[in-house]
């Protein structure tokens, strides 16, 4: 490694903003991946809803919670949750009426679905739901139906994920600007409030929509800061370690076994407004949690015509053969992507 790569490696895990690594410039890393669609088999007269929400269990099966067929369960008959076999086929669903919005999903090492709603009406939503895989719901997180700030409500939740001791940490807050939530939570493994730390803004361990989470090999906590353009990365307590631009604006995040970190960028455009990040094209990038070097990357199809708000995967996850899946909310899918 030259001394100009070692001092730009340094600067990327001291966090320092707007640096990119030699030969690392946006968008121009290959793409190792062919794309498979309608690789899911819904049951007779179902369709696929928009979905950010898609998780793998260590049976292989993949997990989807969509909603409801629409953008929206919010009187629909539907079960949002449905299970696939490692081929695509449907094996079952659950969860009508038991949820608004499912935005979050992640899987436990007891095969357990987490499941942040983040909607609200009354008496369901702005809560963290968990399941068996039969569908019985054994906890709730959060208060159905109350919106709030407090160490036992939410409010637009929008992930879940549990460290391998067992406490919980939840994302919470969609919505940009002040007035509105914008935190990670951290629970014990039976729930109880531990700490939490967040608020609007652009510094260190200040937020604008913290829409997903990851665990790296060492234990930090990576965080998809999807209105800042960048992905934060905490000690458990909260303590800031670094912030990354080079994944460009994540809505999804993944972290395999091996610290390949996945980002999915749904959102990014080059016009002024919401979803503002000019240098790069939105899609999926996949690199290293250690390093902080993006080597791979795929084009989201849709750029630049997709949805003006959100084109292809939120959503992402990988089996352990290193098949991503992303979980489209514009497109109403989920694509699985192979190694070519």
């Amino acid at each position: 490694m030259t001394l100009r790569s070692s001092i730009l490696l340094s600067l990327f895990l001291l966090g320092a903003p707007g640096i990119a690594l030699a030969g690392n410039a946006p968008n121009s890393q290959p793409n190792p991946y062919r794309t498979i669609r309608d690789f899911f088999k819904l049951p007779a007269g179902r369709v696929m809803g928009s979905s950010s929400a898609v998780a793998v269990d260590h049976k292989g099966n993949v997990w989807v919670a969509d909603r409801c067929g629409a953008n929206n369960c919010a009187g629909s008959k539907l079960d949002p949750v449905m299970e696939f076999d490692r081929a695509g086929n449907f094996l079952k669903s659950f969860g009508a009426g038991q949820m608004l919005f499912p935005h979050g999903l992640t899987i436990d090492k007891d095969d357990h679905l987490w499941i942040a709603d983040g909607h609200v009406a009354k008496g369901i939503g702005d809560v963290v739901l968990e399941f068996d895989q039969n569908g019985k719901i054994l906890r709730t997180l959060g208060k159905p139906g109350v919106s709030g700030a407090g160490h036992d409500t939410f409010h637009e939740p929008n992930a879940v994920l549990i460290a391998p001791n067992g406490d919980i940490f939840v994302a919470d807050g969609h919505e940009p600007g002040p007035g509105h939530n914008a935190r990670i939570v951290k629970l014990d493994p039976n729930g109880k409030f531990i700490l939490q730390w967040g608020e609007h803004g652009t510094g260190p361990g200040q937020f604008e929509m913290p829409h997903a989470l990851a665990m790296d090999s060492q234990g930090r906590l990576f965080v998809a800061d999807r209105g800042n353009n960048r992905v934060q990365i905490f000690d458990q307590n909260g303590k800031f370690i670094a912030s990354w631009l080079q994944f460009s604006r994540p809505s999804g995040i993944y972290i395999d076994a091996n610290d390949v970190l996945y980002v999915a960028d749904s959102e990014s455009i080059d016009k002024k407004g919401y979803g503002y990040n000019p240098k790069f094209q939105r899609g999926m990038r996949i690199g290293s949690a250690k390093t902080g070097e993006v080597t791979a990357f795929i084009l989201d199809p849709d750029f630049p015509h997709g949805d003006p708000d959100t084109s292809a995967a939120e959503g992402v996850w990988v089996d352990t053969a290193g098949n991503i899946y992303g979980a489209e909310v514009g497109p109403k899918a989920v694509i699985k992507y192979v190694k070519k």
